[in-house]
């Protein structure tokens, strides 16, 4: 009896615009996260310039009115030793002095007495202004302070957020074995996936998008080279001749987001090459090779 025939079901592939969104989603993420945190730090520039700016403000307030405030005290310390040599002289030459030297003398006093509260009240009043000034100051550098603390924690937010739904994209990863029998690594099945990948940064990942010329002339991947033999987009089949350390191997019959894997005298751990898209003349995917690479 001949064998009976064996029914392998072909991967299903992928919907192309379920992987452009979702790679259009997490680069979204990625530019997001990036343009966040560059704003987070002209955040941080702004609030120290304006505090830097305010102490500025508050310091010169200060001496103005440390010199205003010493001016105006010695101007009034002047009227009093004016005004109480005025009351001396009354009290000692009242006695002897006429009806009309004495008019003059109390006239000076209440003169003097008068022009000495003006002069208080000047003083007093500039002061409560400067108070003020500096108060509004303080409070509108408060307010812009809080502003600013404000956006710094909508950007924290927002940068959170991005980072929450990087980790969960690489959780929902997938790591299964390679042709060569090894655990391979976590698998990206489209763009936004290898995204997240490199994000993570355990391995060095190069992609690819090998078309009609690869089929008669190699390409070079990283530090190796593929060169394209078969592509059979209705089974999602392929193979491919990889070189690397001038060893030649052939990888038939592999299917899509399978790992292929093979060694190179530059690491312990194995390459791998991942196939995300087999079309009529196309090969998309990428290369994983590890981080430590040996010394030659």
């Amino acid at each position: 009896m001949s064998p009976t025939p064996t029914y392998q079901e072909p991967q299903p592939q992928r919907s192309g615009l379920m992987t452009a969104l979702v790679a259009g989603a997490i680069i979204a993420l990625v530019g997001a996260n990036i343009y966040l945190f560059v704003q987070l730090d002209k955040v941080k520039t702004d609030l120290a310039q304006t505090h830097d700016k305010l102490l500025t403000e508050l310091s010169n307030l200060r001496d103005a009115s440390s010199v205003n405030t010493a001016s105006q005290q010695r101007h009034l310390e002047t009227l009093k030793e004016e005004l109480e040599a005025a009351r001396t002289q009354l009290r000692n030459e009242s006695r002897t002095m006429s009806s009309q030297a004495k008019a003059e003398a109390t006239a000076r006093a209440e003169q003097l007495t008068k022009q000495l509260e003006t002069e208080q009240a000047k003083v007093q009043q500039q002061v409560s202004s400067e108070i003020s000034e500096v108060k509004q100051s303080a409070t509108q550098a408060n307010s812009k302070i809080g502003e600013v603390s404000t956006d710094v924690g909508s950007l924290r937010s927002q940068a959170s957020a991005t980072q929450s739904q990087l980790e969960k994209t690489i959780a929902d990863l997938k790591s299964t074995k390679g042709d060569l029998g090894v655990q391979s690594g976590l698998i990206a099945t489209n763009a936004g996936e290898l995204a997240a990948l490199k994000r993570l940064g355990e391995r060095n990942y190069f992609e690819f998008n090998l078309g009609k010329d690869a089929e008669k002339k190699p390409q070079r991947v990283g530090d190796i080279t593929i060169q394209i033999k078969k592509l059979d987009p209705k089974k999602n089949k392929y193979t491919i001749n990889v070189m690397a350390d001038d060893k030649l191997t052939e990888k038939k019959d592999k299917g899509v987001n399978e790992p292929i894997q093979f060694y190179t005298s530059k690491a312990r751990q194995p390459y791998e090459i991942v196939v995300n898209s087999v079309a009529k003349d196309q090969l998309k995917g990428y290369l994983s090779t590890p981080k430590e690479q040996a010394s030659r």
